[in-house]
Order: structure tokens, then sequence, then C-alpha cells
């Protein structure tokens, strides 16, 4: 369970609420030179970078999704995983417009053990919604949002909707009704909002600044504990 926006006003920003299950998933904070991620533990012993910013301001996350027969994995080189699409995305071993050439050359399949979906943003604001199995769409309206629900085709994940969960319209109502700026303060009291708690709980919230190009974060739920990574050799712009 996650939730993702991209704002685009007077800055560019990006929320993220990464909610997942300790007992499934094994994950921490790291931060590099070149990006800050929030690693997943995968069987080769790496911390794989599938949610995380770049210095180029790339930003990357998955949220899983109920999947779909279409998307299935499948080997072969017509055929990519949402994750390792994201991944090399994160890492900026591929750019946006190399991404939509990617998602319109190839098959983009759910990786052999996970179902997700994609939400991948470039410093000037572009984004791209992917859904392996169902597409792609590319956004550049006043706002993005994305949770753990098809958008592109929401009667494919209709039935799995969890009684009560009005993340999505709960953070639409208060993107649609913003103005020009959306502060850091603002993006967090949203990712509060919208926090979730129980085995699913959210165990990293991060907000990142385009104009300023730092990445705000706090985990396990600790609101008033914010702490910042400016990626080196970015001027400190914040107190």
């Amino acid at each position: 369970m996650c939730t993702r926006f991209v704002y685009r006003g007077s800055d560019i920003i990006t929320g993220f609420n990464f909610d997942i299950d300790l007992s499934v998933w094994t994950h921490k904070v790291i931060k590099e030179k070149e990006s800050f991620y929030i690693g997943i533990l995968r069987p080769d012993g790496i911390y794989h970078s599938y949610h995380g910013v770049n210095r180029n301001g790339n930003v990357g996350t998955l949220l899983y999704v109920h999947g779909n027969s279409a998307g299935a994995y499948q080997s072969g080189s017509n055929c990519m995983t949402i994750a390792d699409l994201t991944e090399q995305f994160i890492k900026a071993q591929i750019s946006f417009d190399e991404v939509l050439q990617i998602v319109k050359s190839k098959k983009i399949v759910y990786a052999p053990d996970a179902t997700m979906q994609a939400m991948l943003s470039d410093v000037h604001g572009r984004t791209l919604v992917i859904e392996p199995g169902i597409g792609y769409r590319e956004e550049q309206s006043k706002y993005s949002l994305i949770t753990n629900y098809s958008l592109m085709k929401p009667e494919s994940t209709r039935d799995f909707i969890v009684s009560g969960d009005d993340r999505y319209e709960r953070v639409a109502v208060i993107l649609d009704n913003c103005k020009n700026n959306l502060s850091i303060s603002d993006a967090f009291t949203l990712l509060h909002n919208v926090r979730q708690e129980g085995a699913w709980a959210t165990r990293v919230s991060l907000v990142y600044s385009v104009n300023e190009r730092i990445v705000y974060y706090t985990e396990n739920n600790h609101f008033e504990h914010i702490t910042k990574f400016v990626f080196p050799s970015t001027e400190q712009k914040r107190s």
C-alpha cells in the first residue's frame, strides 16, 4: 500500500508514502552521491532502488497492484519488467524520453514475484503512469496521483479496493484545491493525513523539491522528525 503524487506549481513537488509489511519485505533508506532511495532486499542480496530520487531529478516509485494476466512476467528481448525499468530510471541509466520509447516498443511486464505499477517523473515534472498489461499514460496537468489501484482500467481492480481506503480521493480533493504553491510542509501534512498503520504501516514518507533539489523524509510515521538529504555539491537552501 503506497501513495505517490507529483504537483506542478511554482515548484515541482513529489510526495510518497512507502507502506510495506515487514514480515514480507526488508528495506532500508540508502543515501548515495547520485541517488536517494528506499532499498528493497532481493534474493540476489542487493538492496534494489525501486523507490527513489536521482540527482538529475528523476523520481521513480513502484506501487503494489492486483495483477492482471496480460501483464504476467515473460522473458525475452521484447519484454521488460516494470521493476527493471523503474530502477534504471532512478539510476539515470535511461532518461524520461528513453522510457517513453521503451514503453512504446516493448511489452512491460510484472517482475516474476510481484505485481506492481509505476509512476515516473523527471525534473520538468513530466510524468508517466505505467500499468503492465494495460498500458501507459503521460501526464502534465496540475498534478498526478496514484495509489494501489488501476487508473487506466479501474474496473480491473475495483473488486480489490479495501473497505474504507479512500486515500486517492482524499489526496485528490486537497490537490484540486491547492493554488500555485504547495510547500514542503503542506506535502508532509497531506502524507500524514493518508498514512497507514498496522501490518502495512507507512515506513518511509518523502517529499522532493525540484527547485531545492533536496529530499525531505521521515521514517515510521514520525512526522515530527523530518530529515533532509542534500545531494552533494548542491547548495543547501533551507535551514
